[in-house]
């Protein structure tokens, strides 16, 4: 059973691992999505991207644009949300 405070945890682990990918394509697509949605993500949903973040950076933003079909596992309607892009906005 997930305790509010392990989820509030795992979603600043989830919000820190989002703006630390690699390269800043990355970090903008993954830390503003989860800047914007973290506070509503369920624990399975911090699952998914955990498992996301674990494959390679190029295949992940490869599935978000589009450019390749992910695997079963990410074709999900969170990959919907996230192939969306209209949470990213220039910061002043």
């Amino acid at each position: 059973m997930t305790t509010d405070r392990s989820l509030d945890d795992a979603r600043k682990r989830l919000r820190f691992r989002a703006w630390h990918r690699g390269t800043r394509e990355a970090d903008l697509i993954f830390g503003s999505f989860v800047d914007k949605h973290a506070a509503g993500l369920s624990q399975a949903e911090i699952d998914w991207f955990e498992e996301l973040f674990e494959a390679p950076e190029q295949d992940a933003l490869n599935w978000v644009f589009s450019r390749e079909t992910p695997p079963a596992r990410f074709d999900t309607p969170l990959m919907g949300r996230l192939r969306k892009l209209d949470f990213v906005s220039e910061k002043p």
